[in-house]
């Protein structure tokens, strides 16, 4: 079956080329024009992805985004009109996957929104897939489940974040630089810049409920980029 993309944006014209040219690369579009009508049928219909513009009639783009975070990991792209890095690194925080800014070419969106999903459907790592589960102090990834659990409560993880976590907790005491991060979890076609590593680090450090001067697992290698802490216990 075709794999579905929501796109979600008040303008017209902007819809209609979005939807033209994902639809001539075999994806089946559906489209709103409002915040709440798109948050709704995202959540309803459960796309493979969510073209979202961040200036929406009623609910903004960035608290349909919000929202949806709070109820699943579809990939989003937010589309912004304003070129102010604040907006970028805003849209995610809230947990988007990438950017883009208007004006902006058809066939990068649509290079964009294949990079994303091969990422999604694509074989794992093979150290992450040969070595089955990950367990170390008090944290377990279920690979296959694609769980995660912390203490034995479950961590509710991004596709993304779960991921990068996966990484890192397979290569403990590694120090990874944040391109190192960037092609092993985002792949090498991915267009965003390496502070997105550091926002979904911090998302991550926020839901393991670290103490950023005594994290337990993610540590900070300053000049480098992040390795995931020593621990005594091997993995399952």
């Amino acid at each position: 079956m075709p794999q579905r993309v929501l796109v979600v944006d008040d303008e017209s014209a902007i819809v209609e080329l979005v939807a033209y040219n994902l639809g001539r690369e075999g994806f089946d579009v559906l489209t709103e024009s409002d915040g709440e009508r798109g948050l709704k049928r995202a959540l309803a219909e459960k796309p493979d992805l969510i073209v979202l513009d961040v200036m929406l009639p009623g609910l903004s783009g960035m608290d349909v985004c919000r929202s949806i975070r709070k109820e699943t990991d579809i990939p989003v792209i937010m589309l912004t009109a304003r070129k102010d890095e604040l907006d970028r690194v805003l849209g995610l925080e809230l947990g988007a996957d990438d950017y883009v800014t208007k004006p902006f070419s058809p066939r990068e969106l649509v290079a964009r929104v294949k990079a994303i999903l091969r990422r999604a459907k694509r074989p794992r790592d093979k150290e992450t897939e040969e070595s089955g589960d990950i367990e170390r102090n008090g944290l377990r990834l279920e690979l296959d489940k694609r769980e995660a659990l912390l203490d034995n409560k479950p961590l509710h993880l991004t596709f993304t974040e779960f991921e990068l976590l996966a990484i890192l907790a397979r290569n403990p005491g590694r120090a990874f630089t944040r391109d190192d991060l960037l092609v092993r979890v985002w792949g090498q076609d991915f267009f965003g810049d390496a502070r997105t590593v550091d926002v979904h680090i911090r998302h991550l450090r926020e839901k393991l409920q670290e103490d950023p001067q005594a994290p337990r697992f993610i540590e900070t290698v300053r000049g480098v980029g992040y390795r995931f802490k020593e621990l005594s216990n091997a993995p399952s």
